[in-house]
């Protein structure tokens, strides 16, 4: 069979790509696609983030995810190996995200590598702490979740664990101020599980979310011991303060506060700054927009037709009004 050979480039056709790309590279078309890094350093490295998450998963949960076979008289040369290469390429991926989005440690170009490797050694020393803190996950959906046969199967299995490593880690990276970074090992997550989790996100130990899917939960949310959602919960802002130019106002607390031991039901939203109190729980589908007390039940109301005038729910202290006008009662 034979091929024609392909069609030359006419010069009519050379002008019609020379006035495209005239017209893709006008300074006023560029102003709000380009972007230029500090010291023409290279973009954060999707692939070279995978792998510290890799890397950690096996340092975090050995015999899980990395080699399945650890011995104990290798354990220590195996995670010391690993540590090392985890330490290097954060560093690198620390300078890179600086350099994305212009932050402070790297205007001074010459010193942001040594920087840059002592907010990745800060966030190596928290490890101990992030395990301790998954492992405490781990049992807790070992111990909410009726069909799950042991931790270990949560570990391996379940989109909640996968979601809360990179949030724990991402969290920490969150705290040192690292830019760009930890939104992107939370969006790995987010984009495998579909659960939406800001890396700002402060999360109390034994948490765990159930199914998970639909879940979000945003950046100044504080969530406190022992809590647990189920799928397709928002915890979110009501309403964005915006400056007298219009924009929106950025890092101001605007997200539930859960005390501990809250559990929240499927659909259910929260919305705006308020706090649920120690013990609580919130029904499926409930929309709540004000704070309740300790050992509140939030439910929806009956399918009953309200009369003029009349709020459908019960009513109780720190309940009444909200939960009602919004299909909820407080029982």
């Amino acid at each position: 069979m034979n091929c024609e050979e392909p069609r030359k480039i006419t010069p009519v056709r050379m002008t019609g790509l020379d006035d495209v790309a005239a017209e893709l590279c006008r300074p006023e078309s560029l102003d709000t696609v380009l972007h230029g890094t500090l010291c023409d350093a290279p973009l954060p490295a999707y692939d070279k983030l995978k792998e510290i998450l890799d890397r950690l998963k096996s340092v975090l949960f050995p015999g899980y995810f990395g080699p399945s076979r650890v011995h104990m008289d290798s354990l220590r040369y195996h995670v010391t190996a690993n540590l090392d290469s985890i330490y290097r390429l954060l560093a690198e991926q620390i300078r890179r995200g600086g350099c994305f989005a212009g932050a402070d440690y790297t205007r001074d170009c010459p010193g942001c590598e040594t920087t840059s490797m002592d907010i990745a050694m800060r966030f190596m020393r928290k490890l101990p702490e992030i395990r301790r803190l998954l492992a405490l996950d781990a049992q807790a959906a070992y111990e909410g979740d009726p069909a799950a046969s042991s931790p270990g199967e949560t570990v391996f299995c379940y989109p909640s664990m996968q979601t809360m490593i990179h949030h724990r880690i991402a969290h920490e990276l969150y705290l040192l101020k690292v830019p760009v970074i930890p939104r992107i090992i939370a969006e790995m997550a987010h984009s495998a599980t579909g659960i939406d989790i800001h890396p700002g996100a402060s999360i109390g130990e034994n948490f765990f979310i159930d199914h998970g899917t639909g879940v979000v939960i945003g950046e100044t949310c504080i969530i406190g011991r022992g809590c647990r959602l189920y799928q397709g919960v928002t915890l979110g802002a009501l309403s964005f303060q915006k400056a007298d130019d219009g924009t929106l106002v950025k890092g101001l607390p605007r997200h539930p506060i859960l005390e501990d031991n809250v559990t929240v039901y499927a659909g259910a939203s929260i919305l705006g700054r308020i706090t649920i109190g120690t013990g609580s729980v919130i029904g499926g589908n409930v929309w709540l927009t004000r704070s309740v007390p300790a050992g509140s039940k939030i439910v929806q109301a009956s399918g009953a037709r309200a009369k003029p005038g009349e709020l459908l729910g019960k009513k109780e202290t720190g309940c009444e009004g909200d939960g009602a006008r919004h299909g909820a009662s407080c029982d």
